[in-house]
């Protein structure tokens, strides 16, 4: 009977972090009609350092703060699963190992987040550029000496200038930048200036203006979307947590000393390391989907 409610617990946390992780792919999705792509990668020092000058690293006290949240909490579980020292601590150290893993992700999250930010500010002002000066190298001349764009798109708008004006055309810049950041604003756009520029159009202010309306309502939904995703998260951590202490409940049907006693079957240890690894696992897996997939389209 004793085993057979573990390994219920078991079973029931394994296929409800697969239906619930399956939610949260679902969720997201759903939001904004796939609104998110994912960016294209950065290093993990190029992100660090972009986060650090935007004022959003961690202080030395949040970190040490997260340390003993993870250290606490993991000590807390294992002992409750395993009434051993030796084996809390053990978990205790995996838990402060994971912590780098968790601010990357954060660090990523961040990152994205501006990244789309910097983009929005791209594509505005290059339209509202372009209705002025009716030329996209001048546009783009005008964009990289307004001061609204930082680094790493300030780099990239100057790349594309000079591109522009040593091949005389805009095809190699455009190329560029659609590479570089594969948003379907950006390649829209570019789309649009290059037939523009090649083709001309008479009618180029009325397609321009409904394109800074579908980026105002792009940017719009993206925003509910973070809202939406951040209060998903929270109840997703919650459950997560309230996973690992069904134990609890266990104890609480056999007795602690009773639950003690199937401790010393190794297939029981076993099963209940299986069951802290895959919740674990879990959590994970819904902590990087949720800070990788955010901030872009």
């Amino acid at each position: 009977m004793e085993i057979f409610a573990i390994l219920l617990i078991f079973v029931f946390i394994f296929f409800y972090r697969q239906k619930d992780q399956g939610n949260v792919y679902k969720f997201i999705v759903k939001q904004v009609s796939d609104t998110y792509e994912k960016y294209a990668p950065y290093t993990y020092k190029q992100i660090r350092e972009k986060v650090k000058s935007l004022g959003l690293e961690y202080t030395t006290k949040q970190y040490i703060v997260q340390v003993a949240l993870f250290a606490g909490g993991a000590f807390v579980i294992s002992y409750l699963y395993f009434y051993n020292i030796i084996i809390s601590i053990v978990y205790v150290i995996i838990a402060i190992l994971i912590i780098p893993y968790i601010s990357y992700l954060r660090y990523k999250k961040t990152y994205s987040e501006y990244i789309f930010e910097q983009i929005q500010v791209y594509a505005t002002n290059t339209i509202m550029e372009f209705a002025v000066t009716d030329s996209f190298v001048r546009a783009l001349e005008g964009v990289y000496s307004s001061g609204t764009l930082e680094d790493p798109l300030l780099s990239d708008v100057k790349h594309m200038i000079d591109l522009s004006y040593q091949n005389g055309s805009i095809d190699e810049s455009i190329e560029y930048m659609n590479s570089k950041y594969d948003y379907y604003i950006i390649k829209n756009m570019h789309q649009l200036f290059y037939q523009i520029t090649k083709e001309g159009s008479l009618d180029s202010k009325d397609v321009m203006d409904g394109m800074l309306t579908d980026i105002d309502t792009l940017v719009e939904n993206v925003y509910k979307d973070r809202m939406d995703r951040k209060t998903f998260h929270k109840s997703f951590l919650q459950y997560g947590v309230m996973l690992y202490l069904l134990v609890m409940l266990l104890q609480y049907l056999l007795g602690v000393d009773a639950y003690i006693k199937l401790l010393d079957k190794f297939y029981i240890q076993i099963l209940l390391h299986a069951i802290v690894i895959i919740n674990s696992y879990f959590l994970l897996s819904g902590e990087k989907y949720y800070n990788e997939n955010v901030g872009a389209e």
